[in-house]
């Protein structure tokens, strides 16, 4: 079976769950803490390492996060591990947090500048994008700073792009002469 399939089944399943036993929110803040904690090479290698045993890393798991995530996200864990699935759990909390976010209606957008924009310029562009076709019921924003678009912005969703910077006009009146 293939990791989109495993991840997106082993989310949605702890998706349902977490919305039947009302813990969505919950199970959402202890998802996105071991996202987080996959920052650490460390824990990725014990993750996909085939040498320590399932129930060394079921203890290892017990004690780095047994106080600081919820009893169903524990148990989910402690389920996967024992079927054999821990190697997957990175691709599962991305893509429970992908399911969050449709569920919840949520859109992720990332704004690239030139420079940092103002609280108000940023509430202005969220406010169009949630006008706009482009963006469910929220949005969720993200920036970055990159000199060299020189002017404008970038916005960027999962699958559309708007380019309204002064280096993507100036590719365009370059063409536009090179073609006269």
């Amino acid at each position: 079976m293939s990791v989109n399939r495993i991840s997106t089944r082993y989310a949605k399943s702890l998706l349902d769950l977490a919305i039947e036993q009302n813990s969505l929110e919950n199970t959402y803040k202890d998802i996105k803490e071991f996202n987080n904690a996959l920052k650490s090479r460390d824990l990725i290698l014990m993750l996909k390492s085939p040498i320590i045993n399932a129930g060394k890393k079921a203890s290892i798991f017990k004690v780095l996060f047994g106080d600081k995530l919820g009893q169903l996200t524990m148990a989910f864990f402690d389920i996967a591990i024992k079927k054999g699935r821990e190697m997957y759990l990175p691709e599962i909390a991305a893509e429970f947090i992908n399911q969050y976010k449709v569920h919840n209606r949520i859109t992720t957008v990332t704004i690239t500048s030139a420079t940092d924009l103002s609280e108000n310029t940023l509430s202005e562009i969220k406010s169009k994008l949630l006008n706009s076709d482009l963006t469910m019921d929220k949005v969720e924003v993200t920036t970055k700073i990159d000199p060299s678009i020189i002017g404008g912005f970038i916005v960027e969703t999962q699958d559309k792009r708007i380019d309204s910077s002064v280096q993507r006009k100036l590719e365009l009146i370059k063409k536009e002469f090179e073609n006269k």
